[in-house]
């Protein structure tokens, strides 16, 4: 590396524009068309460089030592400024300093900004050092190696070029804008609270990493569980623990999911999926509720600012150690989980960023290369397949090199077990600026590929599937997106990719609430849908199944609420879902007679165990295993309240029956090797019956479905599913020997409704049916599902 001179220098400089467009997506922003061009800041150039050309006959160049200050003092330059390494990426402690590169192929210029913890609220600029394109670019990479002492510095860069949206250029030289690679992202310390002047969009800057800092990770490795065997559960961090009935010591925090690990070990998950913890503001949306006198927040998350920080606000430490407070804290959070045998999985939304459309602010990637991040129309226009304002430009090779850096990280330095992808396929679309021959190394005749075309070999998920790192971890696709193309079962996979199974949470919804000609359907849903994932070579594990999750209703109001309920969000209940294939039970709300209840119950039960003795991986939203109410609202985005929060006092209530079924259910699951299969059953293990053996009824108006499955632990189970609303005796498969004996019964009563070892006079409960066993029948309640296991028969 070249030294390069650092002449005197002004440690004052003027106050400079951050990230100063408050931006909602539901405001006017700022008229990009009409915006004056402003005048570049002072700036210090350190540049006085000699620079070798070999290119040009090995002919050495001398740059001229420019400074602009405001007001020159005799204080020196605090760091020593040398060329620097165009990798890696971001900034990377190494011999006694701090390398920074950043790639920029539009701009004309770079400038390092170096902004002190004091600094930052203040918009002041503590240090800028310009980057010379002779001594600091290697090809479109921007670089430069500082040493000096860096304690309570932050990092953050400006770049000029060119303003013309139409082109698809935001460059503007008095914007800080963020470091895509930045490890932690500083602004505001405190969740929810405004930055000074009440601004939504305070600074943003990057922690400039230490080469000590270490965290002590005794011993972690990846638990590395076959994915056959999860029971996932999908949880928001600060929904987590931030009501007051949590009492944890840092509520809403990684910490306080560490307080409450125990909860899921309890439940029976071994793996927990968390809602967005990538940096973003919570503050995006922040506007008056006049409905709930609140304010709305960006609160699940899906709106990233930055892909390699995690969410500074869910750390207890605020701005403490510049944000490396917030990484130890994630860190031990997955430490943790691993202790209790629990994997740790992100969603991550790499289908668009928090920067939005035209009218959105100037946070990084826009300031940065925005024809290179975005996915944009020929006269810049932004497409819109995230429904977000804005589609990150995935397939280009500058942006998947950068989701692949990502998620590497993530899983070498941040130890996760995988990533379920949001509107993954988004990141199956074709990049703008396409290119056969740049993205497959020649072109083809066939090639007339427009901008946003579904590719059959997406390049991103090629990298990302033969990758020697990620190809070992958990990958799950939500395989739709907003613009219209849904891939459920046709998600590009390369034999390793899952997928929310959106056909499992439709089917089982319309069948079990008792809708005709979905009896053949929910059989397939049942077997680990072989019919959307078996001819593509692919595993009953890669179906993700579940019935509710964070965005549509809770279990409980899947069974509550007929229409939404969403007046809440201040949007005259036009937002949200209005289709969710849910059933009431014939009274809407809440408040219902003691009969309506009791069959609601009745109908939680039925979900959960469907979930259970699925073939696929089962996948519980938080809070349904207490039957957690959002009021019949599906869409609860904005709320930071006790819409969106756990209530533990709920869960610790003594009428959650709910709970303890689901604990049992969970735990039977974990303990029967037929319903994890590794393929999908044959007629050699599963036989599927109807009100008497061997004859199932897959007729339109078919509301019975029942199988028996024979397991290496168990011996052999007897699952049956009425949903009808008439009552109904059926015949069981006749076992020479052996005797049928009941386990569960969603149309009993807690406890009775499983028959555990503990229940109170579990064996006269047992006995209670024995005169319909004896003749190998059994009767079953209107809305019911039943598990029967096989054991020998004493009388024989």
């Amino acid at each position: 590396m070249e030294l390069l001179h650092c002449p005197s220098i002004s440690t004052h400089t003027p106050k400079l524009c951050f990230q100063n467009y408050p931006f909602s997506r539901r405001r006017n922003g700022v008229d990009f068309e009409n915006m004056p061009r402003k005048s570049r800041s002072s700036v210090v150039m350190v540049v006085n460089a000699a620079a070798t050309d070999s290119g040009r006959g090995g002919a050495a160049r001398t740059a001229a030592t420019a400074v602009v200050v405001d007001k020159p003092t005799t204080e020196r330059c605090r760091f020593e400024v040398l060329s620097g390494k165009p990798l890696p990426f971001g900034a990377t402690a190494r011999d006694d300093g701090v390398n920074f590169a950043v790639f920029s192929s539009n701009a004309t210029s770079a400038t390092l900004c170096l902004i002190s913890l004091s600094d930052l609220p203040e918009k002041r600029v503590t240090e800028q050092i310009f980057l010379d394109p002779l001594a600091n670019k290697t090809g479109d990479v921007w670089h430069v190696f500082l040493k000096g002492d860096f304690k309570n510095m932050l990092y953050g860069y400006k770049f000029d070029g060119k303003l013309c949206p139409e082109e698809g250029h935001y460059f503007d030289s008095s914007q800080i804008v963020l470091d895509p690679y930045a490890k932690a992202t500083v602004s505001r310390g405190e969740y929810g609270v405004l930055g000074p002047e009440d601004d939504c969009w305070p600074p943003m800057a990057g922690m400039v990493p230490f080469a000590a800092d270490q965290f002590d990770w005794e011993g972690d490795l990846p638990l590395k569980f076959p994915q056959r065997d999860l029971v996932i559960y999908e949880m928001h961090v600060r929904g987590f623990t931030n009501h007051e009935s949590s009492e944890a010591k840092y509520p809403g925090t990684y910490l306080g999911v560490v307080e409450k690990l125990d909860h899921l070990k309890e439940l029976g998950v071994n793996c927990i999926e968390l809602m967005p913890c990538h940096e973003f503001n919570e503050l995006e949306y922040y506007s008056y509720n006049s409905v709930l006198g609140d304010y709305k927040f960006n609160f699940w998350g899906y709106s990233t600012v930055n892909f390699f920080s995690p969410m500074g606000r869910y750390s207890s430490a605020g701005l403490s150690n510049c944000g490396l407070g917030a990484i130890n804290e994630f860190k031990y959070l997955v430490k943790e989980a691993h202790k209790r045998g629990i994997e740790v999985i992100m969603d991550v939304v790499f289908n668009h960023t928090a920067e939005g459309n035209e009218n959105g602010p100037i946070v990084s990637f826009r300031g940065i290369d925005n024809s290179v991040f975005y996915m944009l129309a020929p006269k810049g226009e932004f497409y819109n397949y995230s429904g977000c304002g804005n589609t990150f430009n995935c397939n280009h090779p500058i942006v998947r090199q950068f989701i692949v850096d990502c998620l590497r990280y993530w899983v070498t330095e941040m130890h996760v077990d995988g990533f379920r992808f949001d509107l993954a396929s988004i990141l199956t679309r074709s990049s703008s600026l396409w290119d056969a021959v740049n993205v497959y190394g020649n072109s083809t005749d066939s090639d007339v590929i427009t901008t946003g075309t579904p590719l059959t070999s997406p390049p991103l998920i090629d990298m990302i599937s033969n990758d020697p790192i990620l190809r070992g971890v958990k990958l799950i696709a939500e395989a739709w997106d907003c613009g219209g193309l849904y891939q459920v079962g046709m998600f590009p996979h390369w034999g390793i990719w899952s997928e929310w199974n959106g056909k499992y949470r439709d089917m089982v919804r319309q069948f079990i609430k008792g809708t005709d000609g979905f009896a053949g359907a929910f059989a397939e849903c049942l077997c680990g849908s072989p019919n959307l994932y078996q001819k593509g070579g692919r595993k009953p594990w890669n179906s993700i199944n579940f019935v509710c999750a964070h965005d549509g209703f809770t279990l409980a109001d899947l069974v509550t609420y007929n229409n939404k309920h969403n007046l809440a969000n201040g949007e005259d209940n036009k937002d949200g879902e209005n289709h969710n294939n849910s059933w009431n039970c014939g009274e809407e709300g809440e408040f219902a007679s003691i009969s309506v209840k009791k069959l609601r119950k009745r109908q939680m039960r039925n979900f959960f165990l469907c979930l259970m003795v699925s073939q696929g991986v089962p996948m519980i939203y938080m809070g349904d295993e207490y039957g957690h109410t959002k009021g019949g609202n599906n869409n609860t985005y904005c709320h930071d309240n006790y819409i969106n929060y756990f209530r533990w006092d709920k869960k610790d209530e003594s009428s959650s029956d709910f709970l303890r079924f689901c604990c049992l259910m969970t735990k039977f699951r974990h303990q029967c090797e037929s319903l994890g299969l590794d393929g999908f059953p044959t007629a050699d293990r599963l036989q599927w019956h109807g009100h008497a053996p061997r004859t199932p009824d897959w007729s339109e108006t078919s509301r019975f479905v029942a199988f028996t499955l024979v397991d290496k632990v168990k011996g052999e189970l007897y699952v049956a599913f009425n949903a009808s609303h008439l009552a109904v005796t059926i015949t069981l498969p006749e076992r020479p020997g052996y005797k049928w004996q009941p386990l569960v019964d969603t149309g009993k009563p807690a406890p009775f409704d499983f028959l555990a070892d503990d229940v109170p006079e579990r064996e006269t409960a047992a006995k209670q049916y024995s005169h319909f066993l004896d003749v190998n029948q059994y009767p079953m309640l209107s809305y019911s599902s039943i598990i029967l296991l096989l054991s020998p028969d004493d009388n024989v």
